[in-house]
């Protein structure tokens, strides 16, 4: 079993985000051999890139506000809000407020 809190980790840039960095909380450096469990903060001004990959995604929402872009159009984020995202849907995070927008990100390995 492993305990690791996110002040611990170090927040590495992403790279061709400017403004996004990434803390691999829970990873195969840790053991896990299914899914990577990852926090990820989104300056005042960045957004992830429109994408789709062959996985889904969930998301949880730490703290700040922001968007989240789909082929359906745009739908605020908020402290507390969980997202599912299926495979193969376009998606983007955007953050068009003042404060960091800080989020839980779950993949598979």
């Amino acid at each position: 079993m492993i305990v690791r809190n996110y002040r611990d980790v170090e927040a590495e840039p992403v790279p061709d985000l400017p403004g996004a960095t990434i803390r691999w909380m829970i990873s195969k450096p840790q053991g896990a051999p299914n899914f990577a469990l990852r926090i990820i903060e989104l300056q005042p001004g960045a957004s992830s890139p429109h994408h789709s990959h062959a996985w889904e995604h969930e998301m949880f929402v730490l703290s700040g506000e922001g968007f989240l872009w789909s082929q359906n159009g745009e739908r605020p984020l908020r402290e507390g809000d969980a997202i599912f995202i299926p495979s193969e849907e376009e998606h983007e995070i955007i953050n068009r407020s003042d404060d960091i927008l800080r989020f839980i990100c779950l993949i598979p390995l």
